[in-house]
């Protein structure tokens, strides 16, 4: 028998950290596919800030680094600046790109920095304990808003892609889901967008993934996934945004 589906060359067997349900494992998988589809792996530079996926490098089998929290676009773009001839991406979450690093974000998204940005927003900051990130919803409850956001108190949950959008120098964005089969196959050929635009340098490129957080929600992983397609995607619709 044929075998059509294996572990791509740019992911490595080893054993998981994250929780039951998490997205990134997933995010990581699509990753690494693309990485092999496009025959970058000699290539790729991947940089992870803090956050869940501070330790990406244990899963990605190619050259990683670290950066401090917030500054993997800073760090990217040095790296892009001084080896123009490596493809550069950044993942992160929504409390690194959107909150300590929206500095970073909007700034290398402005000047059109020849990059790929996978950006994972699960709603809430996972790995120091499930408080309020700049994307959880209305209403939503988390460690420092145990009574649900209030827009008058915290404001509205952000829309990083919707901004980047309106920059001119920004090139693709692009939000998609990992709530079914149907949307990961949207997430894999988005990702692999992202970087074939580097690869023709054309600028900045964003992915937005919808990754469920279960452990945080404070659901199982089932209810998780639900939750993401019945009442996180019409905050964050899905879909090509620029």
């Amino acid at each position: 028998m044929k075998k059509i589906f294996s572990r791509p060359e740019s992911l490595r067997d080893v054993p998981t950290h994250y929780c039951p349900g998490c997205g990134h494992g997933i995010a990581h998988r699509l990753l690494a596919q693309a990485v092999d589809d496009l025959g970058i792996r000699e290539k790729v530079i991947g940089v992870a800030p803090v956050g869940c996926a501070v330790v990406a490098y244990d899963y990605w089998n190619f050259d990683c680094c670290e950066a401090a929290h917030g500054r993997a676009l800073a760090v990217a773009t040095a790296i892009k600046r001084v080896r123009p001839e490596n493809i550069v991406f950044t993942y992160q979450g929504d409390g690194d790109l959107a909150a300590i690093g929206t500095n970073e974000t909007i700034h290398t998204a402005n000047r059109g920095e020849n990059l790929t940005v996978i950006f994972i927003n699960n709603a809430i900051y996972g790995m120091t304990g499930g408080q309020m990130a700049p994307t959880t919803l209305l209403g939503q409850k988390t460690a420092t808003s145990p009574r649900g956001r209030n827009a008058d108190s915290e404001g509205y949950p952000l829309k990083i892609s919707e901004l980047l959008a309106q920059l001119p120098a920004v090139k693709y964005i692009e939000r998609v889901s990992l709530h079914s089969p149907q949307e990961v196959l949207k997430a894999q050929r988005a990702i692999k967008q992202a970087f074939q635009n580097q690869i023709e340098n054309k600028g900045f490129s964003l992915v937005e993934i919808l990754s469920p957080c279960p452990t945080y929600w404070g659901m199982s992983p089932d209810q998780a996934v639900e939750w993401v397609k019945e009442t996180m995607s019409k905050e964050f619709p899905l879909g090509r945004i620029k």
